[in-house]
This record gives C-alpha cells, structure tokens and sequence, in this order.
C-alpha cells in the first residue's frame, strides 16, 4: 500500500509540474504577443526605410548611365531673343 501511495503522489508532483509548466508557457505566449503586436508600427517603419534607402541606393548607381546615354549634347552657342508679340488691347 506504501508503494501505491507513493506512485500516486509522485504522479501528481508531475502533473503539478506539467500545469505550472503549461501556465508559463502559455503566459509567455501571451505576453510575447502583446510585445509584437505593439512593436508591429515601429517594426514596419524601420524596415520600410531601410527598404526605401536600398532602392535609393540602387537607382543611384543605375540612373548616372542612363542619363548619360538619354541626355544630348548641350549647344555651344545661342540664338537670337525671342520678342513676345505685342498686345492689341
């Protein structure tokens, strides 16, 4: 009978421990979430700019070669002004 009651109390001291392990476990879950879920804002924000400064980045290496082969040559020397037509009124 001593041997029983000892496998049932220990049976229990490992449930007991099972429990408060499931409580933690689901407690932190929980505040973990609540931790992200409040950080979401910031979070896209940082990445959204680290994002926009990539791409800056890149459009900058590659937009110096296009402009150059797009642009024409400037004209060494200029007209004559242009008169604006008078007003009849």
């Amino acid at each position: 009978m001593l041997t029983q009651q000892g496998g049932f109390l220990l049976m229990q001291k490992v449930f007991n421990l099972l429990g408060a392990t499931a409580f933690l476990m689901s407690g932190a879950m929980v505040v973990g979430s609540v931790v992200l879920y409040t950080r979401i804002p910031s979070l896209t924000k940082y990445y959204m700019s680290e994002l926009k400064l990539e791409l800056t980045k890149v459009v900058t290496q590659m937009l110096p070669a296009q402009i150059d082969d797009v642009m024409p040559e400037l004209p060494s020397t200029t007209g004559p002004a242009i008169e604006m037509p008078k007003s009849p009124f």
